[in-house]
């Protein structure tokens, strides 16, 4: 085997080994930074979710408050 030959196939062994190599910790970087955004998108259904029950808290207290205010007008025709 001549030596041009050789150095081809090392360079080739070693091309084909860089870019092997470049490929698994690119992917490893781009599943670390998606596990991270998947934590993000939890983080923003839970405060959903929260928003949801203090819209839906806020509601029951507007009835409350409304009911509170017929009384206590029921209660002034009643004084007059």
């Amino acid at each position: 085997m001549s030596e041009a030959v050789l150095v081809a196939v090392i360079g080739l062994c070693g091309s084909g080994l860089g870019s092997l190599l470049g490929a698994l910790l690119s992917n490893k970087v781009w599943q670390y930074r998606i596990e991270q955004l998947e934590k993000k998108v939890e983080g923003l259904g839970s405060i959903i979710e929260r928003t949801y029950r203090l819209e839906e808290e806020n509601n029951l207290f507007g009835e409350k408050f409304k009911v509170m205010n017929h009384r206590i007008t029921d209660l002034e025709r009643r004084t007059q």
